[in-house]
């Protein structure tokens, strides 16, 4: 797993832990199995673009993308 899928990983449980939500509520709200939620923290990658917007939303959170500056590294982390 990559760096940055481990990180996305890890502000989503911080996230719901910090809201102090279950992944039972969570999952709930979300319409998905406690034990798919569990998966999709731990192996975000797994995470459909769809998942994960209303992943964020449920947590409160937002996606920004952004234009990098142009002296950042042009390669692309897959």
């Amino acid at each position: 797993m990559r760096p940055v899928t481990k990180q996305i990983g890890a502000t989503l449980a911080a996230r719901r832990k910090q809201l102090e939500l279950s992944q039972t509520v969570v999952a709930r709200r979300l319409g998905l199995s406690q034990n798919r939620l569990s998966e999709l923290e731990s192996r975000p990658e797994t995470l459909t673009t769809e998942q994960l917007l209303a992943l964020l939303n449920v947590l409160g959170l937002e996606m920004v993308i952004s234009e990098r500056p142009s002296k950042s590294s042009s390669k692309v982390e897959w």
